[in-house]
């Protein structure tokens, strides 16, 4: 029995008259996403660097090339407030630049330094072994299984 199994079991004592079943599904979803949350910090601790700037570098390794801040805090689902303090950080390690866009002379643009390529790149690696090790208690078919009811219960309702 895990910690959630001993809860359900208080309720069916206390309330028989609930069907508590999804409170299960919930409960083990929380527990997980606290735990996960943890442990995937801590490559990125290693690296000196937070989840939130680990996100930031790696929306712009995946974009391929210069992007505006608005469309980092887009991606991010961040305020552009939260954004800017987080590119004012990564600009001042030399992880990111800022340079006018050629377009716009009001717009500028944000790129990886050599540095923060090398960075987001060696964390990624990590990170995807991380991630990996955290999945192991599962076989490769039921990790296909859980993602796949995850994103049926997700585009349900995004």
């Amino acid at each position: 029995m895990d910690h959630v199994d001993k809860l359900l079991a208080q309720w069916a004592q206390c309330r028989p008259d609930l069907d508590c079943q999804p409170m299960g599904v919930w409960g083990r979803m929380s527990r997980m996403a606290a735990m996960a949350a943890r442990e995937i910090e801590k490559p990125f601790k290693a690296l000196g660097l937070t989840s939130s700037e680990f996100d930031v570098l790696a929306t712009l390794r995946r974009s391929g090339g210069p992007v505006t801040p608005t469309e980092l805090y887009q991606s991010a689902m961040l305020s552009s407030g939260a954004m800017t303090a987080r590119l004012d950080k990564l600009e001042s390690r030399g992880l990111v630049q800022r340079s006018p866009s050629a377009e716009d002379r009001r717009s500028l643009r944000v790129s990886l330094t050599e540095q923060g390529l090398a960075l987001i790149d060696r964390a990624l690696v990590l990170h995807m072994a991380n991630e990996a090790e955290l999945l192991a208690p599962l076989s490769e078919d039921e990790q296909q299984q859980l993602a796949g009811l995850m994103k049926r219960w997700l585009l349900a309702r995004e």
